[in-house]
């Protein structure tokens, strides 16, 4: 039962690394055979390859990073990274999804729907404003400074009407 976990999660790798490629060329195919035959005309391949090239590189990323490798003997060597980790690999599973939904609104609907891929910046900058700004506010106090009109504790208040202890900030 040694490395029990790190064979778990090469298992779960595999299985849906295997799975995402298996979906990726199933709707890639779906596109390329609908563009070349029903929708010749109103289907761009330049809009096709343009945008779904990051997903593609995105795809094969996230294989290389979580593949498990084995040795000749048929040991494990290395499990690879988690898939379901969260942050950045998250992020890119979520462009991975979007690039899937984009490919399929485009072979229905036409070149029109290449635009829904706009939601994928639009999503990078949001997330980044709200981490950005979310660190902003943990960082305020670090400085040392307080503002003059600081609300006080009951127990400076009370401190502050025997004439104890008053307390003073320094800028």
């Amino acid at each position: 039962m040694a490395q029990k976990a790190a064979k778990s999660l090469a298992a779960r790798n595999t299985a849906r690394l295997n799975q995402t490629h298996l979906i990726s060329l199933l709707l890639h195919s779906l596109f390329l055979v609908i563009a070349f035959t029903l929708r010749r005309a109103s289907l761009s391949l330049q809009a096709y390859a343009l945008l779904t090239a990051p997903a593609l590189l995105i795809e094969f990323y996230l294989d290389r990073l979580a593949r498990p490798a084995y040795n000749a003997d048929g040991s494990l060597r290395r499990p690879g990274d988690d898939l379901g980790a969260a942050g950045v690999t998250e992020f890119l599973w979520d462009v991975l999804y979007w690039t899937w939904i984009t490919v399929i609104a485009a072979a229905v609907f036409g070149n029109r729907a290449w635009w829904l891929y706009l939601v994928v910046p639009g999503y990078a900058i949001y997330a980044a404003v709200t981490t950005a700004s979310g660190l902003k506010g943990m960082l305020g106090g670090i400085g040392g400074a307080a503002s003059d009109g600081q609300v006080q504790s009951k127990r400076q208040k009370k401190m502050e009407a025997r004439g104890g202890q008053k307390l003073r900030y320094q800028r």
